[in-house]
């Protein structure tokens, strides 16, 4: 499966962006999905993630109440929804692709940069 991530831009603290994550080559329905993020100079840390049938998610503390994860899989497409954006919100945000049964996040997407400003 191939990941192609989008939305990433330049917003202010305060401020809202809403992530896409596209499929193609594969249905995502086999697969559960997440979001992750790198700000530079750290390491890439998971953000959210949403199981392959939608009834679950999962976010860090970090950013639980302010971004939702969700998965339209007749649209091949996860979404980030993040309100309430603060500076330490910078990064580069990555969708990624699991199969149910494994651990591992195997396939990935390009990355979307996020800045917020203060």
């Amino acid at each position: 499966v191939q990941l192609q991530a989008s939305g990433g831009g330049l917003v202010q603290a305060g401020g809202s962006l809403s992530l896409s994550c596209v499929a193609s080559g594969h249905t995502l329905e086999s697969y559960d999905m997440a979001w992750f993020r790198q700000a530079p100079g750290k390491e890439r840390d998971f953000v959210a993630g949403i199981v392959w049938h939608g009834s679950n998610t999962y976010y860090a503390h970090s950013v639980e109440g302010r971004f939702t994860i969700s998965r339209d899989n007749a649209k091949n497409t996860v979404y980030l929804q993040m309100n309430s954006l603060k500076p330490e919100d910078t990064a580069v945000y990555y969708c990624a692709a699991r199969y149910s049964w494994s651990s591992e996040y195997a396939y990935w997407g390009q990355g979307t940069l996020v800045t917020v400003s203060s």
